[in-house]
């Protein structure tokens, strides 16, 4: 609302793994961790596990003297139920305690947020349980946890439920009262689906491929494994395509520069497995095309296929390829949700004389989305910075060194820095107006490889 509820002169911040208290809270804790540690060693001696009662007197009376030294220990948040005074099993502290009483709560994606809520604590306990039986906690770390989500429920008074694909406890939830935003302003209907045999699949594949490459779109592909989606990424490179695979083995940053690559054209097509999903707005691509859609499961149910989908749903000529052998379940129910959607969005589009056109958006707008990505990637490669004797060299003599010091680092898998080199290369190269040393000869139709492909599909 913008009022200024206080103005304060100063105010103290202190280190995020700090536990901030008074000594007589500190000297009251350590009593109280004292205690519990007396009763659980009791427990690990009766039960003959000496060796764990050893471990976890020697690590908490370290981290007591620790406390009492200067303050504070490595792991002091699991002592946190003893520092605050609650009793065993009672909910800690959280941001969501300093909000106001009608405060609104809107869950995105709510579909996978809701599910990942419930799990936090379910996870977090399970691997506090297993250093608890091995002496390397006291009981009273599993106070130090997640809120549970009958605890998050009841903190939250009012709460959206935001989604393409809402799951079944925000149904539930709703008793049937659900609010529609189908109508996209800029008239783009849902993409079309079509199902085909997964005999050729690949070879089908590549051959609309072609016909998007050809006006310059951009196409994603979903498999179920990760090596499948290395082995049909590394394909469509060698018959020429500029294509890579992601999964979740790709970095955080690395997976937004791809993206980014994706919709700037360095990329045309993009293979990945379960990560082509929520969130993902990229204009520019016009097809998406599922592999095996009839395997039913988690990377093929209802809502998966919706969401992969809706990638093609920001393109006036977005299409999905379903390869499948027989209509599932998942399938017919995606497919008739999709086609619900289209009429109702054709019917407001005939209404109003909209024509369905795709966002277009400059290189600049594009780069701007990926700037956090870039300036830590600028930050890496800084620290691994060109020799100063290389600059000073002759243009050529800098590429043989380059060219050298690339095969060095690809030997020893630092595959950014080698890319880095690469492109120091190229731009030398074009200075010189010189023929690209890095350029291979072209290979021919690697057959060998779509016959390694063809047992996967």
């Amino acid at each position: 609302t913008g009022e200024v509820l206080e103005e304060i002169p100063d105010v103290w911040i202190y280190p995020a793994r700090h536990f901030v208290s008074t000594r007589e809270n500190l000297l009251r804790a350590v009593e109280s961790i004292k205690k519990e540690l007396d009763e659980r060693l009791g427990e690990l001696r009766s039960q003959g596990k000496l060796l764990e009662a050893e471990r976890l007197e020697k690590r908490t009376l370290y981290d007591i003297e620790m406390m009492l030294e200067i303050g504070y220990c490595p792991g002091i948040e699991n002592y946190s139920r003893h520092l605050s005074g609650r009793k065993p099993g009672e909910r800690p502290a959280c941001l969501l305690d300093y909000f106001p009483d009608d405060f609104l709560v809107i869950i995105d994606e709510s579909h996978v947020t809701v599910p990942q809520i419930r799990g936090m604590q379910h996870g977090d306990r399970s691997r506090k349980l297993t250093l608890i039986e091995h002496g390397f906690r006291l009981p009273s770390c599993l106070d130090n946890r997640p809120l549970t989500f009958e605890e998050f429920e009841a903190l939250c008074p009012q709460t959206i439920y935001v989604s393409a694909t809402p799951g079944d406890y925000e149904l539930e939830k709703t008793g049937g009262e659900v609010v529609e935003q189908l109508i996209r302003p800029t008239g783009l209907v849902d993409p079309k689906i079509e199902v085909r045999p997964t005999a050729g699949q690949v070879e089908d594949l590549w051959g609309e491929i072609k016909k998007r490459l050809a006006k310059n779109e951009r196409v994603l592909v979903t498999t179920l494994t990760k090596r499948m989606a290395e082995d049909l990424a590394d394909y469509f490179v060698s018959m020429g395509v500029k294509a890579r695979y992601l999964h979740s083995e790709i970095d955080a940053i690395e997976r937004v520069e791809i993206l980014r690559d994706l919709r700037l054209g360095k990329i045309e097509v993009l293979v990945g497995v379960n990560l082509l999903r929520e969130g993902l707005d990229l204009p520019e691509v016009s097809l998406v095309a599922i592999m095996d859609a009839d395997r039913e499961g988690f990377l093929r149910s209802y809502r998966s296929l919706i969401q992969i989908a809706g990638r093609a749903a920001r393109h006036e000529a977005g299409t999905v390829i379903l390869y499948a052998d027989e209509i599932t379940d998942s399938m017919r129910k995606a497919i008739e949700e999709t086609e619900r959607r289209r009429k109702i969005q054709e019917e407001y589009n005939r209404k109003h004389g909209i024509t369905p056109k795709s966002i277009k958006k400059s290189v600049e707008s594009i780069m701007l989305t990926t700037a956090v990505a870039d300036a830590r990637t600028d930050e890496s490669r800084s620290r691994e910075a060109i020799p100063e004797y290389v600059r000073e060299l002759p243009v050529e003599g800098q590429i043989e060194e380059l060219v050298r010091f690339m095969q060095q680092a690809a030997k020893e898998l630092n595959f950014e820095y080698a890319a880095f080199l690469r492109d120091q290369i190229k731009e030398l190269q074009k200075q010189l107006g010189s023929p690209d040393v890095l350029k291979k000869k072209k290979r021919r139709a690697p057959f060998r490889k779509l016959k390694r492909l063809n047992r996967f599909y």
